[in-house]
């Protein structure tokens, strides 16, 4: 629910666009991600069992990437929505 009355000064709706664009690829990168995950699991389970490094095998490994990919997304969406405010500060 949107309530205009309590918007900050400092949120434009050219800022809060691009955040949200930007937060909307970077969750279809990760669908992409997850969904890589769900179909070798479902379609080739037996990849899933291989065991790539040091015995753990690849479940695991990719479960605990996706993990660390959203960690890393959320990152990226902070540093870029970041700048996006910053140029847009230094532009007003």
């Amino acid at each position: 629910m949107h309530d205009h009355e309590n918007v900050r000064e400092d949120e434009h709706p050219e800022i809060i666009a691009h955040n949200t664009r930007l937060g909307l690829m970077l969750f279809a990168v990760y669908c992409v991600m997850y969904g890589g995950f769900m179909g070798l699991s479902t379609f080739a389970p037996e990849v899933m069992k291989s065991r790539p490094f040091g015995g753990v095998n690849l479940a695991i490994l990719y479960g605990f990437g996706l993990i660390v990919a959203a960690m890393l997304l959320a990152v990226v969406y902070l540093f870029l929505a970041k700048q996006a405010d910053s140029a847009d500060s230094k532009a007003a």
